[in-house]
Parts: structure tokens; sequence; C-alpha cells
């Protein structure tokens, strides 16, 4: 399934995200961890960063200069529109180049939409966009094994790949980032985050 298709669905269901149902504490928790490992502030990027503001204020309390990245049209649209000030980009990751470094880059809830032969080069492309000493997050399906599916549960089909566990660790470690957090943060589920700070 091709991010483009990824960005229709979502623009289908903003709404959910808008709710006053949503967690508003939906990855708060994982995001204040992984700012434990900078110091200082600095320049932050959000891949997948959504029509919910949370995350975008929460780094901005901590001082980042905040940039967003979506994949749905309607998102960015959204989002965009109340917070004018704020540079967001409607883009694919897959494709997207950055222009600067980030000290902090997070992608709650994203890459595991990226298309399973393209995680590879997504995880290069985002360590490589990382300062010394930047800190990447991102949640992920943590299989034993490389899997990929789709589901409707949220209405319309989606798209969800992993490289499996293993290989994410093994990967990050080979571009040069340490290892700082791995949780399975809704277990049993297999819903897991890892927090990744690069060293060169």
């Amino acid at each position: 399934m091709y991010p483009k298709l990824t960005g229709e669905a979502y623009d289908e269901i903003t709404h959910l995200w808008e709710s006053d149902s949503f967690n508003k504490e939906n990855g708060v928790g994982a995001h204040r961890i992984s700012l434990s490992f900078i110091e200082g502030s600095g320049k932050a990027l959000d891949v997948g960063c959504g029509c919910n503001s949370r995350l975008m204020e929460l780094l901005i309390s901590s001082g980042f200069e905040y940039e967003g990245l979506d994949v749905s049209e309607k998102t960015i649209s959204i989002i965009k529109n109340r917070n004018p000030d704020i540079t967001f980009h409607h883009a694919d990751i897959c494709d997207w180049k950055n222009s600067q470094q980030y000290d902090f880059i997070t992608a709650w809830d994203s890459i595991w939409h990226v298309p399973l032969n393209e995680q590879e080069q997504v995880l290069r492309k985002l360590t490589s966009a990382l300062n010394k000493g930047g800190v990447l997050l991102f949640s992920f399906g943590g299989m034993e094994e490389a899997s990929e599916h789709i589901n409707n549960e949220m209405g319309p089909t989606v798209y969800y790949a992993t490289l499996g566990t293993n290989r994410y660790l093994k990967l990050l470690t080979q571009l040069g980032c340490i290892i700082r957090h791995l949780e399975y943060d809704q277990y049993p589920e297999s819903h897991a985050y890892i927090i990744v700070q690069k060293l060169v």
C-alpha cells in the first residue's frame, strides 16, 4: 500500500484525533523520557505529526523550534490553520529531503505505515538528519520478525509494517546510535517504542 493511500485514509479520520475521547496523554510520557537525554533544546521534527497538537505543545514548551510533517493533506491543513506561524510539510517521508539538521526527531505511530521495503532507508534518512547527540524516538510493532498487514479497524483500510525488534536494534546500532530506551508500553499488545541517541 503506497503512502499516498495512507494519507488519503487518514484524510477520512481526522475527527478521531480531534474527539474529546482521544487520550491526549498518548505518547507524552515516552517523549518526556526522550527529552531527558538531550542537553538543552534546538530543532525538532515530528514525522506523522497529525492534527492533534499535544506533542507540538510539549516540544515548544520544552524550548524546541518545531516542524511537523504528515502524508495526510487534510491533517496538515487543519493543524497549519490553527498554527500559522509553525512550519509544516505535507510530504511522504520516503521522498522528503531535509534541508537542515535536528536535535530531536519523533515518529510516533507513523513509521509503521512506511512500506516494509522502505523502512530501512527512512531510518537511515532520519538518523542522518540528527545532529551529534540528537535523539530519535519512534514507535513500532514489536514483532520478532519482519511482517506487514492491512486492517480497517479505524474505518478505511490502512497498511502497517515492522522490521521486527531485533532488526531495528541492529540497524540503529550500525547507524551510529546508542539505544537509550526500549519499552513495550501497551503490553501484552505488541506496541513498542525505542529511543536512540546519535553518537557521531
